[in-house]
């Protein structure tokens, strides 16, 4: 797709950039990047999200990045006239939120589990959201400013795991040229003081749940816990020597969310997820990284034998 079709659609309209639900670095930083370019070609748009931004390394961004940013309970005024252009998420995805407005665009790198048809639809196959809005600005020639240069920067190596995790070319190539760009100094600051002690709790409960069958780590958080530190705990398991698919899941008050990921080339991490969540809850996500949800009513099924049954259900999709 060529970028300057998109700026065309949204001319002379109400527009908004709405992310995924609970938002990680790669959603805002690929928000914050599209509005920018969206700004140098003449056309505003405000970036929207629903649920919260729980984790204190992302709310962070909005500070050093200076990021404005308008959460569900604040676009009351958003009207079935209004365009919205969808990034790091799909419309019908389980965590997207289906507000008032009309989805006529979509920026993402997951796969497409239901069909949707835009008039604007950007989707690959790549490490993060960021490296797609980087290439934006090099494709049009579009200047950047170095916050939102930084900010993408940023994007790309958290979604990536710093070059580790579902790397591709376009990522490295689409850093490279951003960072020059950059102020190195707001990337700098974003890599220090990113954790709150409450987090410890979170890693404290999945190091004394864990348990490993044949590689495949499986982790229970019994407390709320935000989605990214989910996220982050199932990285956190991964490492482990032991473990090359980890499985991680908080139980809360609404239900059960859980974070996985894979190292193993047998095993699709989304679609393991998604098997495994059929029938009582939704789930899906790239080859190395998913994620899932089972609300409480279905949860409560389980009974006393949560534990047991969620693990059996991941294992019985994985020895297929």
């Amino acid at each position: 797709m060529n970028p300057l079709e998109l700026v065309d659609l949204l001319r002379n309209h109400k527009n908004y950039i709405q992310t995924h639900n609970f938002p990680d670095p790669d959603a805002i930083a690929s928000a914050f990047g599209l509005q920018y370019f969206l700004k140098q070609h003449g056309v505003p748009a405000q970036i929207c999200y629903d649920g919260k931004v729980e984790k204190f390394s992302t709310r962070k961004m909005f500070d050093v990045f200076g990021i404005e940013i308008l959460s569900a309970d604040e676009i009351s005024d958003m009207t079935a006239t209004d365009y919205i252009v969808t990034v790091d998420s799909q419309k019908y995805n389980a965590n997207l939120t289906d507000f008032v407005g009309n989805e006529v665009a979509c920026i993402d790198h997951h796969p497409t589990y239901t069909e949707c048809s835009y008039a604007y639809k950007d989707v690959r196959m790549v490490g993060s959201c960021s490296a797609i809005i980087a290439s934006y600005f090099k494709e049009t020639d579009t200047p950047i400013s170095d916050r939102a240069a930084a900010a993408l920067a940023y994007g790309i190596k958290m979604d990536t795991a710093d070059f580790i995790r579902g790397v591709t070319e376009l990522d490295i190539d689409m850093f490279a040229y951003i960072y020059k760009k950059a102020d190195k100094d707001l990337v700098r600051i974003m890599y220090t003081n990113v954790m709150e002690f409450a987090d410890l709790k979170a890693y404290g409960a999945a190091i004394d749940n864990i348990h490993v069958y044949d590689g495949v780590g499986f982790a229970a958080i019994p407390f709320d816990c935000p989605d990214a530190l989910v996220a982050i705990i199932s990285d956190f398991i991964l490492s482990l020597d032991v473990v090359t698919v980890a499985v991680v899941y908080a139980v809360r008050l609404d239900g059960i969310k859980f974070s996985v990921r894979s190292e193993r080339k047998d095993v699709d991490a989304g679609s393991l997820v998604k098997s495994a969540l059929k029938d009582i809850g939704s789930g899906g996500g790239h080859k190395e990284m998913a994620g899932g949800f089972i609300v409480n009513t279905q949860a409560a099924l389980f009974g006393e034998d949560m534990g047991y049954q969620i693990e059996t259900r991941f294992m019985r999709q994985i020895n297929k």
